[in-house]
């Protein structure tokens, strides 16, 4: 929680509006890493924590949506045990898919954050609400974020935008005292 207590004002202002949060998939949920077998079998590897924060967010009435631009099978059957409907796969020009999710959920760009890690990202960070760059992030990307991650891409990055926005609202709380 630590990382939560450093955020700013402004950051917790804009998390708490914050009703879609938008993820990159690889070198956010995944570290960026590519594993192919000799058949072109794609493997990625994903954070048990940032699956239950997902969950959890979800749970506290927040949605959730992922646009990459890769397509991977894996990736539809992650977002499927997690229940995150909305997977937007193949989308080089993520302006496009975020505008199809804005209008489907009727959200202004200040309800919406983007979780990103490089410059496909950069669009739609100078749109949100609430741009979140991971740790690991390109520089450039980075610079236009409002808030940056303490964890990489892949190793819980995600779940600590989770735990932000679920702070920021009021419902970090009782989500944890559900396990304690």
């Amino acid at each position: 929680m630590d990382t939560l207590s450093g955020a700013s004002r402004n950051v917790l202002l804009r998390a708490e509006a914050i009703r879609l949060v938008i993820f990159d998939v690889d070198g956010v949920l995944t570290d960026g890493t590519l594993f192919f077998d000799l058949q072109g079998q794609e493997y990625k590897a994903f954070h048990t924590r940032d699956g239950l924060g997902i969950k959890l967010l979800r749970q506290s009435g927040v949605e959730v949506a992922v646009i990459s631009g890769r397509s991977s099978e894996i990736v539809r059957r992650r977002m499927e045990l997690l229940g995150v409907e909305r997977c937007f796969q193949g989308f080089e020009d993520k302006l496009a898919a975020f505008g199809q999710i804005k209008h489907e959920l009727g959200l202004e760009d200040a309800q919406i954050a983007h979780v990103g890690d490089d410059l496909p990202d950069v669009p739609l960070f100078r749109r949100v609400g609430l741009a979140v760059a991971v740790a690991d992030a390109h520089p450039h990307a980075a610079a236009l974020a409002h808030w940056q991650t303490s964890l990489s891409g892949g190793y819980g990055a995600a779940r600590e935008v989770c735990d932000l926005i679920m702070h920021a609202q009021g419902t970090l709380d009782a989500a944890v005292a559900r396990f304690l």
